[in-house]
């Protein structure tokens, strides 16, 4: 017998767009046919090569054998059924729709952030919750790894709502847990990316959502390395606030005991941290393309259905 779920919580509203809640993730289902992830894209889409490729299926099984027809390819004769039978026979195959979609998430205390209309933990776990459901609706198995800087759970991709509910449910306790406290500031993206490698099989779909800032050296040669025997999807999770600093006077920034003053109409601060916004880009692209994996960036200032269909070249925007 499969657990029972938890019934959802509601989020607060004085928590709303700080913290999630299951009842949230869960009601994404009814949204995952605004953005067909998982279907033939329009042509300018950055999917189409992914999608004409292996996102619709890991190949091809093999389905029955049936007398050879003028027209058939000679490469599929079956030779055993054809010498048993003394007749030329062919052998049939169906392409193999059902794959492993692994998405990794992160909520980490870097996460907690944002100064737009919600926290980037927000917008990774209504993400992961949103591909989750589109994936389950394309017949596919879902799973995937909730990880932080203390710990990460690992959910087998399976071809049931269990298994998204499952994820839901470690990803909403992840996401309920930070704020408590200060955590160890360690590379917990390339330990996951490390521990994605180890797991999956080739032909599965790796969705990645992590923080803008999460691409170290060390979590750069994760991806390289599982990039060899998987598809990937890279959604790194930014807030307008990565990219640019507002002149906005003094800025005061507190973390546990440490304390930050910045003088953020010092056009050479600003300056800088523009630039530094662009080389993280930059950095993210160059990766992307050298996997030859599709990059599709998301930030706390737009709605998540209008971001993922602009990036899928479809026209109208998010239903409000």
């Amino acid at each position: 017998m499969q657990p029972r779920p938890p019934d959802p919580v509601p989020t607060a509203p004085e928590d709303e767009g700080v913290y999630t809640s299951l009842a949230e993730l869960i009601d994404l289902r009814h949204r995952a046919r605004e953005t067909p992830l998982f279907v033939t894209p329009p042509r300018r889409s950055p999917l189409v090569g992914l999608h004409h490729s292996r996102l619709r299926g890991r190949g091809v099984d093999f389905d029955q054998v049936r007398i050879y027809q003028p027209g058939d390819d000679v490469r599929t004769i079956d030779w055993r059924v054809t010498a048993r039978t003394q007749e030329p026979h062919t052998k049939l195959f169906h392409e193999e729709r059902e794959r492993p979609i692994f998405i990794l998430v992160e909520q980490s205390h870097r996460l907690f952030f944002g100064s737009a209309n919600l926290f980037k933990s927000v917008l990774a776990a209504r993400a992961a919750g949103l591909i989750g459901w589109a994936a389950l609706a394309n017949n596919d198995r879902v799973g995937g790894l909730v990880f932080s800087e203390r710990d990460h759970h690992e959910i087998r991709p399976r071809r049931d709502k269990h298994s998204q509910l499952r994820l839901l449910d470690r990803l909403v306790a992840a996401n309920r847990a930070l704020g408590a406290g200060l955590a160890d500031p360690a590379d917990c993206f390339a330990q996951a990316a490390r521990r994605a490698r180890e797991v999956l099989r080739p032909g599965s779909l790796a969705v990645v959502l992590c923080d803008v800032r999460a691409l170290t050296d060390a979590a750069k040669r994760q991806l390289h390395l599982l990039g060899r025997h998987v598809d990937l999807l890279l959604l790194p999770v930014s807030d307008p606030l990565d990219h640019a600093l507002p002149a906005a006077g003094l800025l005061r920034f507190a973390q546990g005991r440490g304390r930050l003053e910045l003088d953020s109409h010092d056009h050479n601060l600003r300056l800088a941290y523009k630039q530094q916004a662009q080389a993280r880009t930059a950095r993210w692209e160059r990766l992307a393309s050298q996997l030859g994996v599709p990059l599709l960036p998301l930030d706390t200032h737009t709605d998540l259905i209008e971001q993922l269909r602009l990036h899928l070249g479809l026209q109208g925007g998010a239903r409000r």
